[in-house]
């Protein structure tokens, strides 16, 4: 079958099975962003933004998001012009090896989109379904809160 993603702003066609899943179908497509864990929904790489909510994108029909607006982390900055999230976690050393970062950011944005003022109680909540393995969450913490006040002060 084939149907119209909206993806980070840009409106693109692809073909995919009735019953494949939505990350297996941005991973074909090139969005290598959204990183394939668990399969399971449980570790939080996969994840993404439907319509501004997160969600593990393994756990979603691809099929069932036709009007929907996806985000992956690239779609909230790059490189060139990063995301007060992207630059704290840069900043911050809470990149280590980069596999759960995507999912991370985009649990922090959510969060921090709902709440610019988050307790450290409600930055654990928050990521509490996002697996990382390199770090005891220290630095990520630090980013979330560091983001939070870059934030804050740029509205």
């Amino acid at each position: 079958m084939k149907d119209i993603f909206t993806i980070n702003g840009q409106r693109i066609e692809y073909e995919f099975d009735e019953t494949d899943v939505l990350l297996d179908v941005l991973r074909n497509n090139g969005h290598y962003e959204v990183k394939k864990g668990c399969g399971e929904g449980e570790c939080g790489a996969c994840a993404i933004l439907l319509d501004g909510i997160l969600v593990n994108s393994c756990q979603i029909l691809a099929a069932s998001v036709r009007g929907k607006e996806i985000t992956t982390v690239r779609g909230l900055g790059n490189v060139h012009d990063p995301h007060p999230l992207q630059e704290a976690f840069a900043d911050t050393g809470a990149i280590q090896c980069g596999f759960c970062t995507p999912g991370m950011i985009l649990a922090s944005y959510a969060l921090l989109k709902e709440n610019p003022h988050p307790s450290d109680d409600e930055i654990k909540q928050a990521l509490d379904g996002n697996i990382c393995r390199c770090t005891g969450y220290v630095k990520i913490f630090e980013a979330v809160r560091l983001a939070a006040e870059r934030m804050r002060k740029n509205v």
